[in-house]
């Protein structure tokens, strides 16, 4: 009896498991873009699954990112979600009694900035109140089709969530791989699309501090003794690092430990540099945000910065084993490096005497040792869609007849790799500095058209890629922000929800009914004013 009634358990566990969990809409990725996308085709009226593999939902944006990159952009070309998300925060610190010195409503390029964990309670709070179904720590494994219809989509775990239409919301764009649609890694040749800014760029001065070591071999964090030649096509992308949430208040600060894995050698390239250049500041660029406290992020300006350069490219494309390990690399970087300028002897006093007044706040990030808990994927896959954006749509042909939002971020890339020069110096390559329109602080505003969040009708017909959009690296650059991101994912919600609606494949919507709706959710479509050149 006992046999057969374990039996019975274990069978139940197993259909459990790997039963399969039908929704109309699946968003893999709680990144912000994704949160946008279920919430907008929940309050359509479907029932939304969003499925993520870590254990936290509003990616870089709970996970550190706490300086919102909209302060470079036209705000009132942000409405919808956007904007919903900043009125919620500063309602949360309202309630709290404090005052945040901006207004969400006053359209200017103040600073907006918030703590991690306040995102993080909105983007749930929002989750909720639609409805839409949580699934944390599911790793995509593999997508079902048939034809170009994704069926259903299987984690590592062994469950199977099928849907009508899914929504890749991902940093990394695993979703469009695995469901066969074609994309790219890396970064197009100047001649390809005639791009200004494609390929290997050195906007940076070379680096008078020696790169080798006594025997000839290249020093920690310098990649290559190669120089790219300019403007060449390679596999390289753009730096990841982890945006550090960081606490001067004795009260909250947890202070930096030195790791079991650290080994000062590893930083023999910033004692060299701040040897021959003690004057410059600490390498990390610290945001102040409420609570007393600080993001710490890459700083794209620095030689040398927190981001681990030219270690990530295997990143996208890797499985989970492999991802762990390169982000592990990251991490240990990371922790290594506070510890090395607050430590070490090489470090200039005033360095020291900064980091030692700074440790990891103590009230965020509980369950991973007050450490980031997301990785900065600046940079993954980029599909190839059914529209291909280039340094043309976001600078000069602004105007698209299927907009489903505006971008006015600038084209913004950080170093690809740090290469040793022939006269025993080392120069960063890679970094596009953003440029600004005149009379105002923000990008060339430049309409997304729809087809650039669809993949050709022939490889899916059922996905919309919000976040890995379809673009060169250089128009990437420019798109690649949240604020960008959760307005293409909440237009992918409501055009998700209307294909379902219609049966239809998500080409083959009504434009003009999806943009009436996409109004109807305030969304903005018209480009903005700009001043008189």
């Amino acid at each position: 009896m006992m046999r057969n009634t374990l039996m019975i358990l274990l069978l139940f566990i197993f259909n459990s498991s790997s039963a399969e969990t039908n929704y109309e809409i699946v968003v893999y990725g709680a990144t912000p873009s994704g949160i946008a996308a279920a919430v907008a085709a929940a309050r359509e009226g479907k029932k939304v699954a969003l499925i993520e593999p870590l254990n936290i939902v509003g990616g870089m944006m709970s996970g550190g990112l706490s300086f919102s990159d909209s302060n470079q952009m036209a705000r009132e070309s942000l409405g919808g979600i956007f904007e919903e998300i900043h009125l919620r925060i500063a309602d949360n610190y309202k309630k709290k009694g404090v005052t945040l010195p901006y207004d969400v409503m006053v359209k200017d390029n103040r600073k907006w900035m918030y703590e991690p964990h306040v995102a993080e309670k909105v983007f749930n709070d929002m989750l909720k109140e639609a409805g839409v179904t949580i699934v944390l720590r599911e790793t995509l494994k593999s997508a079902k089709k048939n034809g170009s219809n994704i069926t259903a989509i299987k984690t590592y775990s062994g469950k199977t969530y099928a849907a009508k239409v899914f929504i890749d919301a991902s940093y990394e764009g695993d979703l469009l791989a695995a469901a066969g649609v074609k994309y790219r890694i890396g970064r197009e040749g100047r001649e390809e699309f005639g791009e200004s800014l494609a390929g290997a760029i050195y906007p940076k001065d070379k680096v008078a501090v020696k790169a080798t070591t006594e025997n000839g071999k290249l020093l920690p964090l310098i990649n290559s003794r190669k120089l790219s030649p300019e403007g060449a096509g390679d596999h390289r992308i753009m730096t990841y690092s982890f945006r550090l949430c960081l606490s001067s208040d004795p009260d909250n600060r947890v202070p930096f430990t030195k790791p079991a894995s650290y080994n000062p050698r590893q930083f023999e390239i910033f004692s060299a540099y701040y040897k021959a250049n003690p004057a410059v500041r600490t390498p990390i660029d610290f945001y102040p945000i409420p609570g007393n406290k600080f993001d710490g992020n890459n700083g794209i300006a620095l030689q040398l910065s927190s981001g681990l350069v030219g270690e990530n490219y295997k990143y996208p494309e890797a499985r989970p084993k492999k991802r762990q390990k390169i982000w592990d690399a990251h991490q240990q970087f990371t922790e290594g490096l506070l510890y090395f300028l607050q430590n070490d002897e090489s470090m200039p006093v005033a360095i020291r005497k900064q980091m030692s007044s700074l440790g990891y706040a103590k009230d965020e990030f509980a369950n991973t040792s007050h450490f980031p808990p997301v990785l900065y994927v600046r940079e993954g896959r980029r599909m190839l869609g059914t529209y291909f954006l280039t340094q043309s749509d976001i600078l000069t042909n602004v105007n698209k007849e299927d907009v489903i939002g505006i971008s006015s971020f600038p084209i913004d890339s950080h170093d690809c790799q740090r290469i040793a020069t022939a006269d025993g110096g080392f120069i960063n390559e890679g970094t596009i500095f953003p440029a600004h329109v005149k009379g105002r602080y923000i990008g060339q505003p430049h309409q997304i058209p729809y087809r650039a969040i669809t993949p050709k009708p022939a490889e899916c017909t059922n996905l919309l890629v919000p976040v890995c959009v379809s673009s060169t690296h250089v128009a990437f650059s420019s798109i690649r922000v949240e604020p960008t991101w959760i307005v293409l994912g909440q237009s992918a919600g409501i055009a998700a929800a209307m294909a379902v609606e219609q049966a239809v494949n998500v080409q083959d919507i009504s434009y003009p009914a999806l943009a009436q709706r996409l109004k109807t959710q305030k969304q903005i479509l018209n480009l903005p004013q700009l001043p008189v050149k």
